[in-house]
């Protein structure tokens, strides 16, 4: 796979995560309680460099929508 592609994926994906935080109104501090909460241990500082680079498991991008309250996403 080229890196363009692969950067092109990674940024789709993460748009998909900050849009549904958007749409909920959850912080990424808020994110890491709800994460904490369905028994996941992440930090502030993680999440955010996560985010950031767009780089995560498809565990962690459904853990954060089971976390949110998320039932659906929007492509």
């Amino acid at each position: 796979m080229t890196e363009g592609l692969e950067e092109h994926w990674d940024t789709r994906v993460k748009g998909l995560l900050k849009a549904e935080l958007k749409r909920k109104g959850v912080t990424y501090a808020q994110l890491v309680e709800k994460l904490a909460a369905i028994g996941v241990k992440e930090t502030e500082p993680n999440v955010r460099n996560k985010l950031a680079r767009g780089k995560f498991t498809a565990v962690f991008f459904v853990q954060c929508l089971v976390a949110i309250g998320a039932t659906e996403v929007r492509l």
